[in-house]
């Protein structure tokens, strides 16, 4: 399946249990708990990411929020 990732588009294999969950640890992504997930366009919840499937053709973005500064 087709989904793109932060602006790239990328080949994954069909998975028809993968979730929002599923992927983060699938692509390994760092920091998982300070991540917000965006898919097409709609910012998840994170209670939704165990539940949320991911479908060929999503759009999904990992965003980090960073304090700091003066």
């Amino acid at each position: 399946m087709t989904i793109t990732i932060n602006g790239k588009e990328t080949t994954i294999p069909d998975n028809p249990g993968r979730t929002i969950e599923s992927l983060l640890e699938e692509l390994d992504v760092s920091q998982r708990l300070y991540v917000t997930v965006e898919l097409n366009g709609e910012i998840l919840d994170r209670a939704a990411h165990e539940t949320t499937p991911v479908a060929g053709g999503d759009v999904i973005e990992f965003l980090y929020f960073m304090g700091g500064g003066r």
